[in-house]
This record gives structure tokens, C-alpha cells and sequence, in this order.
């Protein structure tokens, strides 16, 4: 299968027809490195309830009717969400799909009146850390509570006003 190019990607408002692909692209992504954990079932079970209640977000990447991509904005605190539960089809990592995801959620979060946002990730996955960096998030440190025992490391990002 070829990759597709990001602007052959489209991302859309997460709709509960969106539930079983945003669950099923994270499932594989944490079982490929990592043990899924209870905050993950939270998260995947019920997004409306654990991710959306509270102004969050999630956001789908779409080429033509297949997702290849999501991700999430978890509301923290006032002026503050998490970006959370990114991931693209194995098979279409490294074609600007993560990115595309990545931005769009930024830009939400902009619309937000987000001042920051933060990530919590694991050294180990390198590509992820080089697109985190190559927009702008800098490492920072955990934050108090841990929310997953893979997070290792944490990277935040400060809009200007």
C-alpha cells in the first residue's frame, strides 16, 4: 500500500462513528511498545465521557472514508489541556499524517484560549519526541501525578499572546 501524502489527509471532529478506529489505532500503538494501562481503558472505553465532557477534543485524520490517524486534547485546568492519544496507522507512520494531527490540535487549542499545552511520553519513542520538538514543545518537567507508568518524559508548549 503506498503512504499517504499529508494533504491527502483530512481531520475531522471525532463522532461516536469514530469510537471503534480511535480506540483500535491506539490499542495497536500501546500494545506495540507498551502494556495498555487503566488511564488507556478509561480513554478508549468511553472518550465522550473521559476526554470530551470536560472541553476536550479529539480530532480525526481521514483519507477519504479509512481513519489513518487521531489525537486528543485532555482539558487539565483552565488555559490548560494534554495533548493525549495520538496515533497513526502503522503502516502510514512517517508520511506526515502525526503531524498533520499534531497541528491541528494546537490550532484547537489555540481556539481554546489554551495558554499551554503538555504531553507526557517515553524516550524510547524517538520519532514521536523529534516531531514534538520540531513544533515547539520543549521538556519540561512530570507533572505531580503521573497519569501512565510508561511516561518517562514530559514536553509542554507555551502559546504567545
Amino acid at each position: 500500500m503506498n503512504k499517504p501524502l499529508a494533504d491527502e489527509v483530512v481531520i475531522v471532529d471525532y463522532t461516536p462513528q469514530h469510537h471503534a478506529a480511535f480506540r483500535d489505532l491506539n490499542l495497536a500503538w500501546i500494545e506495540e511498545y507498551f502494556a495498555v494501562e487503566s488511564a488507556d481503558r478509561e480513554q478508549l472505553s468511553d472518550p465522550e465521557s473521559s476526554l470530551l465532557a470536560d472541553g476536550g477534543v479529539i480530532l480525526i485524520a481521514q483519507q477519504g472514508d479509512r481513519t489513518v490517524g487521531v489525537g486528543a486534547l485532555r482539558y487539565e485546568a483552565p488555559g490548560c489541556f494534554e495533548v493525549t492519544k495520538m496515533a497513526v496507522d502503522k503502516n502510514l507512520r512517517a508520511a506526515g499524517v502525526g503531524r498533520k494531527v499534531l497541528v491541528a490540535l494546537l490550532a484547537r487549542a489555540r481556539q481554546l484560549a489554551a495558554d499551554e499545552v503538555f504531553l507526557i511520553c517515553n524516550t524510547s519513542l524517538t520519532p514521536a519526541i523529534g516531531l514534538y520538538k520540531s513544533v515547539g514543545f520543549v521538556e519540561i518537567p512530570l507533572r505531580g501525578s503521573k497519569q501512565y507508568e510508561r511516561g518517562n518524559i514530559a514536553f509542554g508548549l507555551r502559546f504567545d499572546s
